[in-house]
């Protein structure tokens, strides 16, 4: 009976996991900034986080968005600000409500949010494909199981835009910078 390869290190060790996460964390970093690098705007992780969930949900109170990123409000307006300079997002005033102001996403904004996704796509498939169709399989699995508990939905495949708030917490949760 051949033997089953198994990871170094113990099956149960957190520690080596956990380093494992870190290092795929810091590579699908580093892809993401690249594929903003031609971004003419040179726009920030952060501030491509706020153009996907503009893109995604919609017009909204700068409140509701710098909640949905878990930043302060004027963290969040000083992001819109520089959106709004690179013509990549806008501002609009509320129908239901003209003494409030709405944040959209602007034409430009959304092409910039799909260029940037086509090229994180790539390259992360550049990757993939230089696994072994069972290190696939096996990445797949785990990955799965890894989003599940930690409550990430699935990235959305109709659009090839990134879950709105993927990107996890570590995108500039607190700044801009």
């Amino acid at each position: 009976m051949a033997e089953i390869e198994t990871p170094a290190g113990d099956l149960d060790d957190v520690d080596a996991v956990t380093r494992a996460v870190l290092t795929a964390s810091r590579l699908l970093v580093a892809v993401s900034a690249r594929s903003l690098a031609e971004i003419e705007e040179g726009v920030t992780l952060p501030q491509f986080r706020m153009l996907v969930v503009l893109s995604s949900r919609g017009a909204m109170k700068l409140v509701a968005l710098a909640e949905l990123l878990q930043v302060a409000p004027s963290t969040a307006m000083r992001m819109v600000d520089r959106l709004i300079a690179a013509g990549l997002a806008d501002r609009k005033s509320n129908p239901g409500n003209r003494r409030e102001t709405l944040l959209q996403v602007t034409e430009e904004g959304r092409r910039a949010v799909a260029t940037a996704t086509a090229r994180r796509r790539a390259e992360i498939s550049a990757i993939v494909q230089r696994l072994r169709p069972t290190q696939r399989l096996a990445l797949v699995e785990a990955l799965d199981a890894f989003n599940e508990v930690g409550g990430e939905p699935a990235a959305s495949e109709g659009t090839g835009l990134p879950h709105p708030l993927g990107w996890a917490m570590d995108f500039g949760a607190g700044s801009d910078a």
